[in-house]
């Protein structure tokens, strides 16, 4: 019942904004739209005027709308991925609606548990979510994007941008007109439908799409949908320009995640315990407006409202036994306790006892292979404003760039968490129903360890302050300096009265610099270097789940928790970067350029020996630094790129870390970090190139190929266990203009059939559910997300 719902809001919406447009503008042909070249850059995240790219110190990247265009994909990571160096798209979660991205080993991830590095922006809103910062992809259509701009060292957008922030920018009826309708469909059940629509009448504009998209899942378990509208209606004239937008989204995803080794061996599609289910919601509204107000002066604004919620179902394995066979004295033998095996000690045996919602203690059945089904619901809404002012004038007969403004982000949200005790079937299914004792119940421990059920509410209110300066010394000689100051103010409560420690009042305060020098050492070749600082603040979530004696399922219970340091980075960065134009119609553009970001006080996510259960901490130091370069060749029947990039992300300290189920780990669950092992699950190097060729002016085709580097399991910090292998993958897609208004086209995705892993992590070899088959998968404690097999799909496109 409330999907339908959902989808019907979005029809709603999409037929309000076609409404505004009058049915004679179907009539008129519209030629296709061309962008025009890049040049500017628009070096904070309110929408306004730009900056000459070749100005601006640091590193920056943008990928255009004929980028994702070109991949034919529902994901917006994917031409990310594919055009940015340094940026790795990893399938963390098993499921091709639901990626995680990360860019320079700092991430942007939909996973409740990732310590964000990224900041992110669309259309001047920042989408990093309330409660964990989080990043939710899916809910953001690819074909409704005109340009996305990935930075470094650039301290103005805010929090979290301690790796680089990343900036969309959507369409709208003023830089896009015409109409255009997609259908696809292809390999494991996946269909999908879009169409777009923009319209410029004098003044006036009109910009609305909306897509859909089915897609079976290759593994067990893991169908997943979505559905996205997007609309801006804008008015533009001499000195001014506004554009109020409206968006929403719903997707319903399946997550089944990394598996064990051995299950995989005998069936590549066997997933190991679930439900793993994510349902998204999302809505904003926002007025947008630029105004010139005086000779040189101008003004841009954005005020914004935008609600999200989540639903997440995880089924685990419970990790439970008889009270009377735990390590620690307690009163009820006979009863069904949590594990303690490897716990830290409590005063009292008696914490492990689970109870049920009546607050009674479950009799323990021997026959049963016990399981949970975790939920979570999160719920927030966020209204924001944000006001910058620029100057493009001289001083003292010197070209000047200057922006300064302000921004608050403001935002609600709900929590609550809970547990459900259940069985685990054959297949690895969780279900709730069944004739043991306590099936279905409502669980948690007497000693709320573990198992927590939690209501909280709480506020986030984010302040900005920030001014940009880019003086022109020489012609050829650029100084660019800024600095933007961050205040954030995070209020937790706890909403269900028993757990009053969750009550807590965080203020984190920084002024973070910027400055850089940028110089014209030919009329294509430019040189820049850098110096830049950013900082993020602990997350509600981070704050509410930091103790070790009392970890969190991740996305789940929250307990009380010694204090978080917000987070700082340090980043120096320099290189060379140029255009040049060959042959008649030919254009090639090149970068290369050195990095290096150190983070104090970084927070990372910690395993607890309680089966999915974690927590965060704070680590002294760590290190990011390497290199990155990429050129890219245009001409009119050619496309052409190549990118590598080398990360070397370590520790910088000397320290034990909680990785329990590691098999290199001491008795407490613990391994020993030294200064110089690499972070887990970062990829050293990678290597990715393709190209596309136009046959003739109706037959085109290319394909991209991506070479990842070795890199360390999660969870393996201290480097002992063999890594996870260097994988490829190679895509193929091409398209037939049968008429001016009809295309056809196809895709090979994974064109060789590889079956290499993209994320490996460990899992507890002692896990009860092995009980629940006869062949025994416990030997190998290394669990890996594989990446999807050869798919084919195929289309086409009406353009009018």
């Amino acid at each position: 019942m409330r999907r339908e719902l959902h989808l019907s809001t979005i029809s709603t919406l999409s037929g309000v904004f076609c409404l505004c447009a009058s049915a004679p503008a179907f009539a008129q042909t519209a030629a296709p739209f061309e962008l025009p070249e890049v040049s500017a850059i628009a070096t904070t995240p309110v929408p306004g005027p730009g900056e000459d790219r070749d100005k601006f110190p640091s590193s920056s990247q943008t990928i255009t709308a004929p980028d994702f265009a070109r991949t034919r994909s529902p994901n917006v990571t994917d031409a990310i991925d594919q055009r940015t160096p340094g940026v790795f798209v990893d399938d963390i979660n098993g499921n091709p609606f639901s990626q995680e991205l990360q860019y320079r080993g700092f991430f942007a991830s939909p996973q409740q548990g990732t310590p964000q590095g990224l900041a992110v922006y669309q259309n001047g809103i920042r989408i990093n979510e309330a409660f964990g910062d989080t990043v939710n992809w899916d809910l953001i259509p690819p074909q409704a994007i005109r340009r996305t701009d990935v930075f470094t060292g650039n301290p103005i957008f805010g929090l979290n941008a301690l790796g680089g922030a990343i900036n969309i920018e959507m369409k709208n009826g003023f830089n896009w007109q015409g109409l255009e309708a997609q259908v696809l469909g292809g390999s494991y059940g996946r269909v999908s439908g879009l169409f777009e629509y923009g319209k410029q009448i004098d003044n006036y504009s009109v910009y609305v799409t909306a897509d859909t998209a089915r897609d079976g899942g290759w593994r067990y378990f893991s169908p997943s949908w979505l559905a996205r509208a997007y609309g801006d209606v804008g008015y533009r004239s001499q000195d001014a320009e506004l554009h109020l937008i409206a968006s929403g989204a719903a997707s319903r995803l399946g997550v089944i995640g990394p598996t064990p080794v051995e299950l995989l061996s005998p069936d590549i599609r066997n997933v190991f315990t679930s439900p793993q289910t994510t349902a998204n919601e999302a809505g904003s509204l926002a007025l947008t407006g630029r105004f010139d107000i005086v000779p040189h002066w101008s003004l841009s604004s954005n005020f914004y409202l935008r609600t999200f919620k989540q639903t997440h179902t995880d089924g685990n394995d419970a990790d439970v036994q008889d009270c009377g066979s735990n390590n620690l004295p307690n009163d009820f033998a006979g009863s069904l306790c949590l594990s303690d095996d490897g716990f830290p000690s409590v005063a009292n045996g008696n914490g492990f006892v689970i109870l049920d919602q009546h607050g009674n203690p479950i009799s323990f059945s021997g026959n049963t292979v016990y399981g949970t089904i975790d939920r979570t619901f999160t719920h927030s809404t966020t209204a924001g404003a944000a006001v910058q002012a620029t100057n493009k004038d001289q001083i003292l007969g010197h070209d000047n760039y200057l922006v300064v403004g302000g921004s608050v982000d403001a935002s609600f949200f709900s929590f609550s968490a809970n547990s459900t005790l259940g069985v685990i079937n054959p297949n690895f299914v969780v279900s709730p129903d069944g004739s043991f004792p306590g099936a279905g119940a409502t669980i948690e421990t007497l000693g709320r360890i573990g198992y927590v059920p939690t209501f909280l509410t709480g506020t986030t209110t984010y302040w900005g302050l920030f001014a940009l300066d880019t003086f022109n010394l020489t012609p050829e000689l650029a100084l660019t300096a800024g600095a933007r100051l961050n205040v954030a103010n995070i209020d937790t409560n706890d909403a269900g009265g028993l757990s009053p420690e969750l009550n807590s009042a965080n203020t984190f305060t920084r002024v973070n610099p910027v400055a850089g020098l940028t110089y014209k050492i030919l009329p294509g070749v430019s040189a820049y270097a850098s110096y830049s600082e950013a900082n993020r603040a602990p997350t509600p979530l981070e704050l509410d789940c930091a103790s070790k004696i009392q970890p969190c399922l991740l996305a789940n219970s929250l307990v009380a928790d010694p204090p978080l340091q917000q987070v700082v980075s340090h980043t120096v960065e320099a290189g060379l970067r140029g255009t040049s134009h060959v042959l008649t119609d030919g254009r090639i553009d090149w970068k290369a350029g050195f990095f290096r970001t150190n983070v104090s006080n970084d927070i990372i996510s910690l395993a607890s020996t309680i089966t999915g259960r974690g927590y965060y901490a704070n680590v002294p130091g760590t290190l990011r630094q390497g290199v990155e370069a990429g050129v890219e060749f245009h001409s009119g029947d050619w496309l052409a790129y190549l990118n590598y990039s080398y990360v070397d992300a370590t520790y910088r300290f000397s320290g034990a870390l909680a990785s329990p189920n590691n098999p290199f780990a001491d008795a407490d669950g613990n391994i020993f970090v030294t200064p110089g092992n690499r972070i887990p699950g970062i990829p050293s190097q990678q290597i990715k190139f393709g190209a596309d060729y136009s046959f003739t002016p109706q037959f085109k085709l290319g394909g991209d190929v991506r070479i990842v580097g070795t890199q360390y399991f999660i969870g393996d910090d201290s480097n002992q266990n063999s890594k996870l292998p260097a994988f490829w993958v190679a895509n193929l897609h091409a398209s037939y203009q049968v008429s001016e208004h009809f295309q056809i086209f196809g895709l090979i995705n994974n064109l060789f059939n590889n079956h290499s892993a993209t994320y490996g992590t460990f899992f507890d070899t002692g896990t009860g559910a092995q009980n629940a088959v006869a062949t025994n998968f416990t030997t190998d404690a290394r669990t890996i997300t594989p990446m999807q097999p050869l798919s084919l799909y195929a289309g086409f496109k009406v353009t009018f």
